[in-house]
């Protein structure tokens, strides 16, 4: 009898230890960027055969890591970060439930933060475009303006930095991004034994 309560009380304590473990922290993250940098631009380099995109890939995996990540949807260190422009990500951090698979998702997570700052750099661009031109009595753009805007901007992308140049900046957010993820699912499953929300 004393070894079965022995063996309980064992069992009891041990769940209470995974229960108190705490998901990585903002620094673990960060420290995680910053130990697989060298290996992504290795990998980079020994898949692509190219200094640039190599280059790319990595300073996207950075830029990912440890200011364009999941972690955007709470205050974190990675919201604040933006300084005063953290604004831009406000009606983001208010719509997406902390640690959803909309944010944290390792399959739409990165596309959706994509697809919602190119959203809001064209609307304020638009905004303040609208603004001046109101104020000192120019012609309001249109939306087509603004599409040729972003087609050229495209192009001098691609004319100075290679056409591969979106597809290893996307690659390098979605590395770095999906190195955050992965942990925040290690430590989930550890803690709650399921990893289905970050599918």
């Amino acid at each position: 009898m004393f070894v079965v309560r022995c063996r309980i009380s064992q069992t009891a304590t041990d769940k209470s230890k995974i229960q108190n473990l705490k998901m990585p922290s903002g620094k673990t993250h960060d420290a995680i960027t910053f130990f697989l940098t060298a290996p992504t631009f290795a990998a980079s380099w020994i898949t692509t055969k190219s200094l640039p995109t190599a280059a790319i890939v990595t300073a996207a995996f950075l830029f990912g890591g440890l200011m364009f990540g999941p972690d955007l949807d709470t205050m974190s260190k990675q919201y604040t970060r933006w300084s005063i422009f953290r604004l831009l990500w406000y009606p983001y951090r208010a719509f997406f439930k902390h640690r959803s698979r909309w944010s944290h998702g390792l399959i739409f997570g990165t596309f959706l933060r994509v697809v919602y700052f190119m959203g809001v750099l064209t609307l304020l661009s638009f905004a303040v475009s609208y603004i001046f031109a109101a104020y000192s009595g120019g012609t309001i753009p249109d939306l087509v303006e603004f599409t040729r805007t972003w087609i050229s901007i495209g192009e001098f992308v691609r004319q100075n930095f290679g056409e591969s140049a979106f597809i290893s900046f996307f690659v390098g957010l979605w590395l770095g991004a999906a190195s955050h993820t992965l942990t925040d699912m290690a430590g989930s499953f550890i803690k709650h034994g399921r990893i289905m929300e970050f599918l």
